[in-house]
């Protein structure tokens, strides 16, 4: 059974209420096909809020969309379900990043799986407007991470810290190489495919995981580079 069929039944038991769904199965003991299920719901919720932070939602967005998820043809109508479910659910944005930060730890590599895809949303339509960068940090405020960590998520998106490898690995320019290498190793670690997987990410998001893995290799390399390694 797919996600997405899944996603179809939980609503039905549930009604219209996105929100009322995603209190309830943070406030339950959750396994990680149920954390798959509630991350999904609360990750397409936010979606749809994101696209309408600068007022319009553009074509471009909704392509991003089925991009983070790689939503197949058959599947299109439940995903539009709850898309649109999210924009018309008195719920705001709060109460589903506040739920969805239930789900895991905070500050989880699982949740910053949450903040990529918002910037691929975001970004799809070639700007990061005021409103959506205002939006994204809130949420990320919501997901217990702090101005440091959302600098480090956003700098993976934005083209004015694209270029930093050490903003991307999240350590100073100071710090001691050693220091630098045990932080990409833990990186590493928390990104690999598998422990996302076991965490509780459905695999039609983990190739966010592997994509955010590659910049974190890359950074690091260049990092050696620097320090001629």
């Amino acid at each position: 059974m797919s996600i997405w069929t899944r996603i179809s039944e939980a609503l039905a038991l549930v009604g219209d209420s996105i929100g009322s769904f995603l209190v309830k199965l943070a406030q339950s003991r959750t396994t990680a096909p149920e954390k798959s299920l509630g991350f999904t719901i609360g990750m397409i919720a936010l979606g749809a809020k994101m696209a309408k932070a600068d007022g319009i939602v553009t074509g471009e967005e909704v392509k991003a969309f089925k991009q983070v998820f790689h939503v197949p043809q058959s599947e299109l109508a439940a995903v539009a379900r709850v898309f649109n479910l999210a924009k018309q659910d008195v719920a705001g944005y709060d109460s589903y990043a506040r739920q969805i930060a239930r789900l895991f730890h905070a500050r989880a590599a699982t949740l910053e799986n949450v903040m990529d895809g918002l910037f691929h949303i975001a970004k799809a339509d070639g700007t990061l407007h005021p409103a959506e960068l205002i939006y994204l940090e809130k949420v990320a405020q919501h997901f217990g991470f702090n101005s440091h960590d959302f600098a480090r998520i956003k700098a993976r998106h934005a083209s004015a810290g694209a270029d930093d490898p050490y903003l991307i690995l999240g350590v100073a320019r100071t710090s001691e190489l050693a220091a630098i290498k045990t932080r990409y190793r833990k990186l590493v670690r928390d990104n690999h495919p598998d422990k996302q997987i076991a965490a509780g990410v459905p695999k039609e998001m983990v190739l966010l995981a592997t994509d955010r893995l590659a910049r974190i290799n890359a950074a690091y390399e260049q990092i050696l580079k620097e320090h001629q390694l």
